[in-house]
């Protein structure tokens, strides 16, 4: 915000005496009008200064954004599992991780403000499907979170590679859960090296679990979303006593709770990976730094059930807010026939049109 300068006159229409100095060293005063006072203090914008590119582009600022803060995200939630699973558990526990990933996703927000923070191509489906976010944006934010999500990845390899050599006894040998043979000192394939980068379903999951067990969490993450984005709900700037932007400055902090809390409470099966950008992306780094073809066939070809899970979650979750609980006008959901005018119309106007024909004589 840029600093407000008060500036202090007199009430209006009052006259001033300015006293001046005569040749004869005598005082007089002299009555002068005042202007009338401005407008009280208000907070002015800075024009900006000329950007040189790649800032000036709007649509160029937004997916570096996006692409900053989805590597941000990456950098933590990776580089935590990296540290507890190398380190044999001795520079953190499962409950690490989960703080981790929630301290990723507050400060991926605060870089990717100027795109919005969705950080997820399943958010931005489910904002363009139920709250007017333009289409044409959906496959340059993907784009940019999923290239965000693989260099974040790559990063953290190449900071823990030496690590990992250790780790699963050479160069040579990489791991992948439930697929590759251990190789000492890895305890188990549920703890091998692949799963640093993306996630593995538990065993004893089957197909069907696995798919509802990531689509659970995506709601859910998109339920939350919704309701603290919502300006009626508590903290929101509307809603607060002292009277400023209260829900937005919060919003990262209460983010951080809300994965904190599903890696605490549904992370454990599937690894809630709840985005398809942060699993395909990295999963994709692994498939080329050397872990092969078992990071697409391990779970029996679990891969997929983390990109399409998430946006069916995450549909499911911001439809059921929107329905239950959502007012604002600029959801689809509070529409006539809940956003599905346009259907129902043309369904309606062929009825009627049916029903006229029958009606006109022969």
């Amino acid at each position: 915000m840029p600093p407000i300068n008060p500036i202090t006159t007199s009430p209006e229409g009052q006259e001033l005496e300015i006293l001046t100095l005569t040749q004869d060293k005598t005082l007089t005063t002299t009555p002068i009008d005042t202007p009338p006072p401005p407008s009280p203090p208000t907070t002015t914008t800075t024009t900006d200064p000329q950007l040189s590119w790649p800032k000036s582009n709007p649509l160029l600022r937004s997916a570096l954004s996006e692409f900053f803060g989805t590597m941000i995200l990456i950098l933590f939630g990776n580089g935590v599992v990296a540290q507890v699973l190398l380190s044999h558990n001795q520079k953190g526990s499962y409950q690490s991780i989960s703080w981790g990933w929630g301290l990723g996703v507050m400060l991926a927000i605060y870089v990717s403000t100027p795109s919005g923070s969705h950080l997820n191509p399943a958010i931005t489906w489910t904002l363009c499907l139920l709250r007017h976010f333009p289409w044409s944006l959906l496959p340059l934010y993907t784009l940019s979170q999923l290239l965000g999500a693989m260099t974040g990845s790559a990063i953290v390899y190449a900071n823990y590679r030496s690590a990992i050599d250790t780790y699963e006894g050479g160069a040579s040998h990489r791991t992948v859960p439930g697929i590759s043979p251990p190789s000492p000192p890895s305890p188990s394939p549920e703890t091998a090296t692949a799963g640093i980068f993306s996630t593995y379903p538990a065993p004893f999951l089957t197909l069907p679990g696995q798919f509802f067990s990531e689509s659970l969490a995506s709601a859910i993450l998109m339920f939350m979303i919704f309701a603290l984005k919502d300006e009626r709900n508590l903290g929101a700037p509307a809603a607060s006593p002292i009277g400023f932007g209260v829900g937005p400055l919060l919003f990262p902090l209460a983010m951080f709770f809300v994965v904190f809390g599903l890696g605490a409470c549904f992370g454990w099966e599937t690894g809630y990976a709840m985005n398809m950008a942060r699993d395909f992306g990295p999963r994709l780094v692994a498939y080329m730094i050397g872990y092969g073809r078992g990071v697409w066939v391990a779970g029996g070809y679990y891969f997929w059930v983390p990109i399409v899970a998430p946006f069916f979650g995450c549909t499911v979750g911001g439809w059921l807010y929107d329905a239950f609980l959502y007012t604002g006008a600029d959801s689809v959901v509070n529409t006539p026939y809940l956003g599905f005018q346009p259907v129902v119309g043309l369904f309606i106007r062929r009825r009627r049109r049916e029903s006229s024909n029958l009606q006109s004589p022969v």
